[in-house]
């Protein structure tokens, strides 16, 4: 999705965040030799290191790919795992993920819903799907996939956060801060802490208009009673040059601020420099 990526605690992936970048590796091609190379010290040791040099079962060295953003090895595994287990909805879904960060934008989307097809109450794939809806810019139908996600689990605080930024990018700013006023009830540490939940789900935190997403983001979180970070975001408000800062003044929820020595500098009127002589 083009937009702008948020200073905030990532998490998209739940192997990250607003969508991580593309993992880059390169084909290794082994010179074939009936008597191999002696290898270094450090050579040994990564190789060691490297999934295939130890023990792990299929899932684990594709889980250990994800983790490394090593995509498409991450893909290859789990298209085994899912041809070997084609009712398994978890395997699906991660193949998924792994298309969906390399901007195989269409394949993912297809093996979300097969993953959703499988298992109907498969919150994290219903959610994978708004993903690309969001990324796509559908926000109508991004919305649609978070609420259905949200119906099948409402205990998952991401959920509610997706779809605040859904709404967000629709310019439906009270449907967004109720949704992330939800989400910070669910678990009033949710934007201060990766949300990842065994690389499952995706969380897409991009935005076009970084100023009023803030300023939003400190109204939940003014409203939520959390007094520090409502400044925080207030002062990343204002930094991105967000015209309407004074709303603060006369909107209700920020009343606990208004008399704290940070916010009465932020609203203070810039002064006026004396012309030259």
């Amino acid at each position: 999705m083009t937009g702008i990526r948020l200073a905030l605690p990532a998490s998209v992936l739940l192997v990250c965040l607003t969508l991580p970048s593309i993992g880059q590796t390169s084909d290794d091609n082994p010179t074939e030799s009936l008597i191999p190379p002696m290898q270094t010290p450090a050579q040994a040791s990564a190789a060691a290191a490297s999934p295939a040099a130890t023990a792990l079962s299929v899932e684990e060295q594709a889980d250990l790919y994800m983790a490394r953003k090593q995509y498409r090895e991450a893909m290859e595994q789990y298209r085994i795992l899912s041809e070997q287990n084609p009712r398994n909805a978890v395997y699906l879904n991660k193949l998924g993920i792994a298309l969906h960060q390399q901007t195989a934008l269409g394949a993912a989307l297809k093996y979300y819903q097969r993953a959703v097809k499988v298992d109907p109450l498969y919150a994290d794939a219903e959610n994978n799907i708004g993903t690309i809806w969001y990324q796509r810019k559908k926000y109508s139908k991004a919305v649609r996939a978070y609420q259905k996600a949200i119906k099948m689990r409402d205990d998952m605080p991401v959920l509610y956060s997706n779809l605040g930024y859904a709404y967000f990018s629709q310019g439906k700013y009270d449907q967004s801060i109720a949704a992330f006023r939800t989400a910070l009830l669910k678990d009033p540490q949710f934007f201060e802490r990766n949300s990842s939940r065994t690389g499952s789900i995706l969380q897409d935190r991009s935005v076009p208009d970084r100023g009023r997403f803030y300023f939003m983001l400190a109204k939940s979180f003014a409203e939520a009673g959390n007094v520090p970070r409502a400044i925080f975001y207030l002062r990343k408000a204002k930094e991105e040059g967000f015209a309407q800062i004074n709303d603060v003044k006369k909107d209700p929820a920020f009343a606990a601020v208004l008399q704290d020595p940070v916010v009465i500098e932020l609203l203070a009127p810039k002064p006026v420099e004396s012309a030259q002589q």
